[in-house]
């Protein structure tokens, strides 16, 4: 009897050895050819530009080339899809948004992949901050005299998103709310016409993205009261974030971020090689420098970390999102 187990035990461990020696040959390996970066939105937009500057760095530290692949579709999630079906062997990576990575799957009902079952999250690479803005037009100057207006205003103002369910949309309708505000929701095709409405004063109040807002803001065009996330943007230090401002909420403390990921199963070596060379892009000062110039702030999270970001966040974004009644196919 303890001879068959003692050969019983020697063939497992003999097989984790074997397995944990192919893994460990693998990473040793990797790569022997070159990684494909899914950038699930169009060339020249900001994940685009994250994804061709990540790439250089990360792929002369490999010794093999990243090569961008522009999949665009359904908001993102096309590409996003792509990569959640690939084989996962740490050749077919993508950059893209929190919404892709995380919020979609509360907002859509036919999302084709589930981010944490099909999905490795490798690191974070930046954050994404919004900017409370309100038109020029309005006797307004911080979130105290806005929750006035709104107060005094009922069934007259409107809050702009640059489309339902987005991180806009989602944002301003919890500070609705927040506020004791009925403020009506008008959804635009873009960013770009919806801050054209807000500084004409077709609509009220918007959360605009840090790339946009300054050029606005200092052309006294737009007024700033409050910015999401635990920090001040660099652009504008004079802005309080919306928890200075009395705005304590654990959505508009979050941020939206750029991440890295990988088809789930991917062995934890590459993941983590990966995610090695990754922390030492995002640390150079001109790959620093470019995730500014989009309005965005570097910000480096590993795999672990950022497993933890997924789930301290996802429960309060399904929470807005159930709460605003967004719905998408």
């Amino acid at each position: 009897m303890n001879l068959k187990l003692r050969a019983a035990c020697a063939g497992v461990l003999s097989t984790a050895l074997l397995a944990l020696s192919q893994c460990s040959f693998a990473a040793q390996a990797y790569p022997s050819r070159p990684i494909k970066v899914v950038a699930p939105y169009a060339a020249g937009g900001a994940i685009d530009i994250v994804a061709r500057t990540l790439s250089d760095p990360v792929g002369r530290a490999l010794g093999q080339p990243l090569v961008v692949d522009n999949k665009t579709g359904a908001a993102g999630n096309l590409g996003v899809d792509a990569v959640a079906k690939a084989p996962p062997d740490g050749y077919t990576l993508t950059v893209a948004l929190s919404s892709n990575l995380m919020i979609n799957q509360f907002l859509y009902t036919k999302l084709p992949y589930h981010p944490e079952k099909d999905l490795k999250l490798v690191a974070k690479v930046a954050e994404a901050p919004l900017v409370l803005a309100v038109s020029s037009h309005l006797n307004v100057s911080n979130v105290a005299d806005l929750r006035k207006y709104m107060q005094s205003h009922k069934g007259k103002m409107s809050y702009g998103s640059w489309g339902v369910g987005t991180i806009s949309h989602l944002s301003a309708s919890r500070l609705n709310d927040l506020l004791g505000g009925d403020m009506a929701h008008v959804a635009y095709r873009g960013e770009s016409p919806m801050i054209n409405d807000l500084v004409a004063g077709n609509i009220q109040v918007s959360f605009v993205t840090g790339a946009q807002a300054p050029q606005f803001i200092a052309a006294g065009r737009l007024k700033a009261i409050g910015v999401t996330g635990p920090a001040r943007l660099a652009a504008l230090p004079d802005v309080p974030t919306l928890s200075e401002a009395g705005v304590n909420d654990p959505l508009l403390r979050a941020v939206g971020w750029v991440g890295v990921a990988a088809p789930a199963g991917t062995p934890a070596p590459i993941v983590d090689r990966l995610a090695t060379e990754i922390d030492k892009a995002v640390r150079k000062p001109d790959v620093q420098k470019r995730i500014r110039d989009l309005g965005w702030a570097p910000s480096y999270q590993g795999p672990e970390d950022i497993a933890a970001t997924y789930r301290r966040e996802a429960p309060i974004w399904k929470e807005v999102v159930r709460q605003s009644g967004a719905k998408l196919d």
